[in-house]
């Protein structure tokens, strides 16, 4: 089996693995980030992370807390094969010879390549993960009933390429998803390897045990959002935005008005459930991969 189907067999099961672990954390991350800002005097929907489970788990059952895993799991294999091939690929270009061990630098510049590559798949996979998420908070919010109901997720994907202008509606939030995936790989990847170098002595890591994988892909996976999460905040306020009646022109108003209407404060909405979750997440996609990667030979 060549290097590429290595990397796309392994970077699937890996994705597997960090959907399945971290996406009842990222659902409950996309309803504090969207919870519209509650007027003078009134109380937001949802107080905080706990209350935010609880109110999901009694309004939608347990599945709600998966809503929306249907696009993210379509789209598992292509976005973790594209990931995982590209970065393969880039450490090719980048190595000065076959065999010999990247650097931490050449690591951050595969990662950051491989976020360009990804952001054209995550960013339609992620607006229809984030309406489904989304949707029950913004709906009971909704004063004149403007917000649309969903049924899944081919429902909403039909819903934008009929009514929110074809095909460029699915990559709405685009900017700030590859303000997140570019800076956020890179921080990644750099973290995943200097974090093996050192608990290997040096900079052949091929006999790492599975504990230090799983070690160092957890704090890689929190080094990302460290870095990125309030572009991530941004993307996710966009991608709900209505499409009729727009509460922001752009990338930068919606970062402008997140700050004047709720501080900094607002821009990290969501970031204790994105932390809890990037750790078992990432260590149990970094540990699939290496597993597997390293079973195929």
């Amino acid at each position: 089996m060549g290097g590429v189907a290595k990397d796309l067999t392994a970077g699937t099961v890996g994705g597997a693995s960090q959907l399945i672990c971290g996406h009842p954390f990222d659902t409950i991350k996309v309803k504090l980030q969207s919870q519209p800002v509650p007027l003078p005097g009134q109380s937001p929907k949802f107080s905080g992370a706990i209350d935010a489970v609880k109110q999901t788990i009694a309004a939608e059952g347990a599945g709600g807390l998966y809503k929306g895993m249907g696009a993210p799991l379509a789209t598992v294999a292509a976005f973790n094969a594209v990931l995982f091939s590209v970065r393969g690929q880039m450490e090719a270009l980048v190595r000065s010879q076959p065999g010999v061990p990247l650097s931490v630098n050449q690591q951050v510049v595969c990662g950051a390549g491989a976020g360009v590559a990804v952001s054209f798949l995550a960013c339609p996979t992620e607006l229809i993960k984030c309406r489904l998420q989304a949707q029950s908070a913004l709906a009971q919010s909704s004063s004149a009933g403007l917000t649309v109901k969903y049924g899944g997720p081919m429902d909403v994907a039909r819903h934008v390429l009929k009514s929110e202008g074809g095909v460029r509606g699915l990559f709405k939030g685009l900017v700030p998803t590859l303000a997140r995936e570019v800076p956020g790989n890179a921080a990644m990847f750099g973290t995943y390897e200097l974090l093996k170098q050192r608990f290997a002595g040096g900079p052949d890591t091929s006999n790492l045990g599975r504990g230090s994988l799983i070690v160092a892909g957890g704090l890689a996976g929190a080094s990302f959002w460290l870095s990125v999460y309030p572009t991530d905040v941004v993307k996710s306020v966009i991608q709900v935005d209505d499409y009729k009646n727009p509460k922001y022109s752009g990338s930068l108003n919606a970062f402008r008005k997140l700050l004047a209407s709720e501080g900094v404060k607002g821009l990290y909405k969501g970031f204790g459930p994105a932390m809890a979750r990037s750790v078992p997440a990432n260590a149990a996609c970094f540990l699939a991969y290496e597993v597997t990667r390293s079973s195929l030979g």
